[in-house]
């Protein structure tokens, strides 16, 4: 799933890190982590099934078939859908 949708990169990840460190905030969280908190509070039932459609649309990594750590890996050819979401997702999380 995280190959095919963007995450902060482990340089941002640290600076988040250091800034709670620095500047001690009450609390850390990323505008998507307070959308999805909103939701979820609100409709519950509309999150879950946000959630669970947006896991659904991309496949399953190798390792989650059963595939052994040198294994070939398959190209696995997203839908529009999985493509769209993945471009609607970008930079939404800084």
């Amino acid at each position: 799933l995280y190959n095919n949708v963007p995450t902060l990169a482990p340089e941002e990840a640290a600076d988040m890190i250091a800034q709670a460190c620095i500047f001690k905030p009450v609390r850390i969280a990323t505008r998507l982590g307070i959308t999805g908190q909103i939701l979820h509070a609100v409709l519950p039932r509309v999150a879950q099934i946000a959630m669970n459609t947006s896991f659904r649309m991309f496949p399953d990594s190798n390792a989650a078939k059963g595939a052994k750590p040198g294994d070939k890996a398959d190209k696995q050819k997203l839908s529009a859908e999985a493509v769209a979401l993945q471009q609607m997702m970008r930079g939404i999380h800084f």
